[in-house]
């Protein structure tokens, strides 16, 4: 059994979301990108309001129409996160034909969600710099990608 149909089978166990409902591609690709957003916002073991904030205006602006369906995408990428905790087995959600410019915009948010509460410690920083990698980024891309994401926050 394949990942995508593991996830859709826990949530269709553990959140009673209905098999019927018909989940696409980039349902799924949307949810990936959440559940790696989550993974970032809580690698410190502190999911501080700052993060949870810019995670949740993030994913509405990208991946969701409006407060409350980025708080139920949030919400079912939360459950998926704890269940695989592997940011490996997530990046593999995303689709190989994901274009660079996605993956581009994935990797900045990430760097955006670390850095929302001001700082990016350790653990977030080897996360995202990780992910990039995962996503097929060299140094430079991912070092694009984190001046793209941390335009705008404070300097430590």
């Amino acid at each position: 059994m394949s990942l995508i149909a593991r996830l859709r089978a826990y949530a269709v166990e553990a959140l009673g979301i209905g098999a019927s409902e018909a989940r696409d591609s980039a349902d799924d690709t949307h949810l990936a990108a959440t559940a790696l957003l989550v993974h970032v916002a809580r690698v410190d073991g502190i999911l501080a309001p700052a993060e949870s904030e810019r995670l949740a205006r993030l994913v509405e602006g990208r991946y969701a129409d409006g407060p409350a369906a980025a708080h139920a995408l949030i919400a079912r990428a939360t459950a998926v996160d704890t269940e695989v905790r592997d940011v490996a087995s997530l990046v593999e959600m995303i689709p190989h034909e994901a274009n660079g410019a996605e993956r581009e915009a994935l990797l900045a948010m990430a760097w955006s969600v670390a850095g929302a509460d001001g700082k990016v410690d350790e653990f977030e920083e080897a996360l995202v710099e990780r992910l990039g990698r995962l996503l097929g980024f060299d140094e430079a891309g991912i070092a694009a990608a984190r001046r793209s994401g941390l335009s705008g926050v404070p300097a430590e």
